[in-house]
């Protein structure tokens, strides 16, 4: 009896321990999977922004999208930036939370792709598995190539590669107050970093140039009611004394942010990047968590030390970046770039370049108007 009575308790207790073990183990928190990180390119046209686009978008962690508001402002050509704003911050929003329903509001209703989302080929995540399962893992395809390959892919799938990645990246040139991006910044759900671009104005000019009719809906937004009363040689000028404008109060505004959030943002001039385009990569990949692979060390170099200009303005390409970004030295007449120094000055002054005051000056290669001095606290703690 006692035997027995020995039995029953050792029963008892192997149950409750059973018990106890099995409940401690599944009521442990799993392993909580890390935030995403969050990353928005704020650029303007003819920036450079594409390429930048691309050093991200290149990276195996990182799903990208090239200026999703576009839809936005295509759906309405007659509003201005100001008024479009919100909706775009709302747009930028979603996106980072790889909600995609929100572009529903801004495509014809009907059946959709993911090759209905703007320039959606140059998004190495949309070129690759779990969007497109027809390119094999870890294979980089071209542009030509996706645009064959991967255009009927369900729009479902944009959401299931979103999900996929550790990094969020947008670029978007239609954003021009930091005003408007305080909401995301603040947003405990998001986890933002800002990587402002900017391009000496000159330059931008010379370039938009040749992208006249390619931008003038674009032109027309940014100047709004100004688009009606201004003459239309002085449209150039006026857009761009709106961008410099922009990058200026942008640039500022910073500077006022608390501690915590100026530590999320970053200014990349492009011409530094041209210049010393493996430091100033690794730069904006360390900012935001990225490892610089073996691999894109190789692309960021093949794409920078190319010969020639580019065949298209909105591809990237290999091409000389350097001669790129002094072209407008020999290509673009003094007496416009007196008129653009005269509406940008401030901008210029603020963000480091410098003012020619001749022709001569303006083609004398040797001559420097690229200030060197640091131009945000970060750029005291490189090196």
């Amino acid at each position: 009896m006692r035997l027995l009575l020995f039995l029953l308790c050792q029963m008892v207790i192997s149950a409750l321990f059973f018990h106890l073990y099995n409940y401690k183990l599944t009521s442990l928190p799993s392993e909580e999977k890390p935030k995403p990180v969050h990353v928005l390119i704020l650029s303007s046209w003819r920036s450079g922004s594409s390429f930048v686009g691309q050093v991200f978008g290149q990276h195996p962690n990182v799903f990208y999208l090239m200026e999703p508001a576009w839809h936005v402002w295509m759906s309405f050509p007659e509003s201005t930036a100001v008024k479009l704003g919100m909706a775009v911050r709302d747009l930028v929003r979603s996106i980072f939370h790889c909600d995609m329903d929100v572009f529903d509001a801004y495509m014809q209703p009907g059946p959709r792709k993911q090759s209905s989302l703007f320039q959606w080929e140059t998004s190495r995540a949309l070129c690759s598995p779990p969007a497109c399962n027809v390119v094999p893992q870890g294979r980089i395809i071209s542009h030509a190539h996706c645009k064959i390959l991967c255009n009927q892919q369900p729009f479902e799938m944009v959401e299931k590669a979103c999900q996929s990645h550790s990094h969020v990246v947008l670029k978007e040139v239609r954003f021009f107050s930091l005003k408007s991006l305080y909401p995301l910044l603040r947003d405990p759900s998001l986890n933002l970093y800002i990587v402002h671009l900017v391009r000496d104005p000159r330059a931008v000019f010379s370039s938009r140039e040749h992208t006249t009719s390619e931008l003038m809906i674009d032109s027309r937004i940014v100047l709004g009611e100004k688009w009606q009363r201004a003459q239309k040689e002085d449209w150039p000028y006026q857009v761009m004394q709106t961008i410099c404008k922009s990058h200026q109060e942008i640039f500022e505004a910073t500077k006022r942010l608390p501690k915590a959030l100026q530590q999320r943002y970053l200014l990349v001039r492009y011409e530094d990047l041209v210049r010393d385009p493996q430091n100033q990569t690794q730069r904006m990949y360390d900012f935001v968590g990225l490892k610089f692979l073996p691999q894109l060390q190789t692309w960021v170099q093949n794409i920078t030390q190319g010969k020639g200009m580019g065949k298209h303005a909105f591809h990237t390409g290999s091409r000389n970046a350097l001669n790129v970004s002094q072209a407008w030295r020999w290509t673009l007449p003094f007496h416009k770039v007196t008129q653009l120094q005269k509406v940008c000055s401030d901008a210029m002054d603020l963000l480091g370049y410098y003012q020619v005051s001749s022709e001569q000056e303006q083609r004398n290669l040797s001559l420097d108007v690229l200030s060197t001095r640091p131009l945000y606290q970060q750029d005291y703690h490189e090196g």
